[in-house]
């Protein structure tokens, strides 16, 4: 492919499962053979072994992609099957690569022959290669290489498990319900899907799934306690020894297994722990800056949460079990801000907030955002949209996927798809996935959004503009790739500023049945919501972070050592005591299974740097040209091919603050 302006898309309608394994491995071996080449002929330029081994690795991901992102959102038995089948194959090729000494001799000489010649990004993609070495073992003796390769390995495997135990055990679980009075206070299109899932099983009644908006629904809304506790029940115990089928699905053993697998590749490269390891290719410094950085805002925090969780009981005239919470702070706001989130959904239709968050991006970064029809697409519900520049040329593109179904993984994600590259002759343009769980549409009533998944997708959205307005050339630098971790969320959380603000809102929402904006008053009560209970939901992160980041430094070494580093944390943080049964971590995927081993505490360290960066158009005007230039300049465009530090401060001017979160929390005074 010669030219930039075409978008590489994949085929997923030619995609054969029982072919994955094979083309794999061919596309590895040829991988391997043309490493070895380069390596023998002594290639050890910028052009002559940096660049083509930035297309192999391009390559290899753009095929492996589709792959990655079907087991996660049309998950299958043979699918499964041939994506773990791969997962090994993948890993002992990064492994091999991170380990070959002289291809890391090969990249230290090009550095130290031509760095004066190169850019500042090209630098950058050495150094960070360089670093990668030194991360996996590059010096070590073939045995512990053999052995850190072997870790890698495992690794990707119980993670994998990990995930299809969390995966099984909700699909696994249900609720039929036969007498409609149980449902009292449920929303209507939450009964209404139900009772379509009733019928689709020929069954009479309301028939419930374990899927996100079922559980946050009767959380929120549910009147009967009894029927709050049983979801609840079967929410906090998926994958446990106190969930479904713990002969098939309890993680207890594999979180085991995970951290200490972790413990020991750590170890092997020179670090006292998983946490260190994983801060050597992060912003924050130490494992005692992170621990400063939470515990500074916990005490910050969890007085006003504890206040507010009194209030909460007050309001209830009892005291609340961690089922009842949820559904009295619905009530509490209700009363207090006389807003309801269930009530707005008919002013969020799916179509009309993203249509108007486009338009924020266009306005911010004028670009233009159009729908493809004719794509090819894994599900009915997927489609895809274009991103252009003023001049109509091609940027980038996105496949959106936002409704919840069964086979699909929960949550919702950003994810690449390509990634953007010019390497001599040939180029491609960044094309992102974004994924969200949101109730699908039911008879003619489209997908209506409470304002708390409009932020979801903002900030979904966020981490999309990153990948795809991207202007860096090289693979492993451009976009998201190569940004220390604790940066990646600043785009990502700086968007959802947007979805509150006064000058957005009216783009985004559209009653249902008449097309009109939110009114003014309901404005005014919705961004009063903001920091409601904002103490509350601070510590909860804070609960999740510290946890995180004390498994992985602390290095328990069963499950029983790992709920007693959960309970000491909640003792220090939280203010909801869970019951003895609660299971959160054994379905903690963020940590055990994603990427954000080590690393949970950098949604509120890039927080901070998205609540700081906002305040820069706080003071300008949200759409100010000047500012919102800045940011795609020195930010989005910039990927990482650059110190997320020195790129924040050419944009602030100056280095981070904490104030402006603690302001947009209401936690200053």
């Amino acid at each position: 492919m010669t030219h930039s302006t075409a978008l590489d898309l994949p085929r997923f309608s030619t995609i054969k499962i029982d072919q994955i394994e094979g083309a794999i491995r061919a596309l590895l071996d040829e991988n391997r053979t043309r490493l070895d080449a380069l390596l023998n002929a002594g290639a050890n330029t910028w052009e002559d072994l940096v660049v083509p081994l930035e297309e192999m690795q391009h390559k290899l991901s753009r095929t492996w992609s589709p792959i990655g992102h079907m087991n996660g959102v049309v998950n299958s038995d043979e699918l499964r099957s041939a994506y773990n089948a791969c997962l090994p194959l993948l890993t002992a090729w990064h492994t091999d690569l991170a380990q070959n000494e002289r291809l890391y001799r090969a990249y230290e000489s090009i550095l130290q022959r031509e760095g004066s010649k190169l850019s500042a990004g090209q630098r950058k993609l050495l150094e960070n290669a360089l670093r990668d070495f030194r991360l996996a073992g590059v010096a070590l003796p073939a045995a512990s290489k053999d052995r850190f390769k072997a870790l890698m390995e495992q690794l990707a495997t119980l993670q994998s498990k990990f995930d299809e135990n969390v995966l099984d055990a909700t699909n696994a679980w249900s609720k039929h319900i036969a007498n409609e009075a149980e449902l009292s206070g449920v929303p209507a299109p939450i009964i209404e899907r139900a009772r379509a899932a009733a019928e689709s099983r020929q069954m009479e009644g309301w028939f419930f799934t374990l899927d996100a908006p079922n559980y946050q629904a009767i959380m929120m809304h549910a009147d009967s306690e009894a029927l709050r506790r049983e979801f609840y029940t079967a929410w906090v115990t998926r994958a446990s020894d106190q969930g479904l089928q713990p002969e098939r699905w309890d993680n207890s053993q594999l979180m085991s297994q995970i951290l200490a697998l972790r413990s020991e590749l750590a170890a092997l490269v020179g670090f006292r722990s998983y946490a260190e390891f994983s801060l050597a290719t992060k912003m924050a410094s130490s494992v005692d800056e992170v621990r400063e950085f939470l515990e500074q805002l916990a005490a910050k925090a969890r007085p006003v949460a504890q206040r507010e969780f009194d209030e909460l009981e007050h309001f209830a005239k009892r005291s609340l079990n961690a089922w009842d919470v949820s559904y009295f702070a619905e009530r509490m706001k209700r009363d207090r801000f006389d807003l309801s989130e269930e009530e707005l959904r008919p002013y969020f239709p799916l179509d009309r907030v993203l249509a108007g968050m486009f338009q924020v991006a266009e306005r911010l970064y004028g670009v233009r955002i159009a729908l493809r029809e004719g794509v090819d697409v894994y599900h009915s519900d997927a489609c895809f949209y274009d991103i252009l520049n003023p001049d109509g040329s091609q940027r980038g593109g996105f496949f959106v996927d936002l409704y919840s179904r069964e086979k699909k993984r929960g949550g919702a994600w950003m994810d690449e798809c390509v990634g953007r590259k010019r390497l001599g002759d040939s180029a491609a343009l960044p094309v992102a996935y974004l994924v969200c769980n949101f109730m699908p549409p039911s008879g003619k009533q489209p997908s209506l959004l409470t304002h708390s998944e409009v932020v979801t997708m903002f900030h979904e959205f966020g981490h999309g503009l990153h990948h795809m307005l991207t202007r860096v050339d090289y693979p492993s630098i451009a976009g998201i790739n190569g940004v220390a971790w604790d940066a990646v969320e600043l785009p990502s959380q700086f968007m959802e500023n947007f979805a509150w603000r006064p000058e957005v809102l009216p783009l985004i929402s559209g009653h249902v049945a008449t097309g009109a904006p939110l009114p003014e008053q309901e404005l005014q009560r919705l961004l009063g919501t903001r920091t409601f209970q904002a103490g509350m939901q601070t510590v909860r992160q804070l609960e999740f972070a510290l946890f995180d980041f004390r498994v992985h430094s602390e290095g328990p070494q069963d499950s029983t050592a790992i709920m007693g580093i959960l309970e000491d944390v909640r003792s220090r943080v939280a203010v909801i005591s869970p019951p003895a049964f609660n299971r959160f971590a054994h379905s903690f995927q963020h940590i055990f299974s994603g990427g954000y081993a080590a690393g949970y505490y950098s949604y509120k360290w890039a927080e901070v740097l998205a609540a700081d960066a906002f305040s820069a158009f706080e003071e300008e005007g949200i759409f100010n040209d000047k500012v919102s230039r800045r940011f795609l300049n020195s930010i989005l465009e910039q990927g990482g091919s650059r110190d997320a530090m020195e790129a924040f401060v050419e944009f602030r001017g100056r280095k981070p603050q904490i104030e402006p979160l603690l302001k947009q929390l209401g936690l200053a005074a």
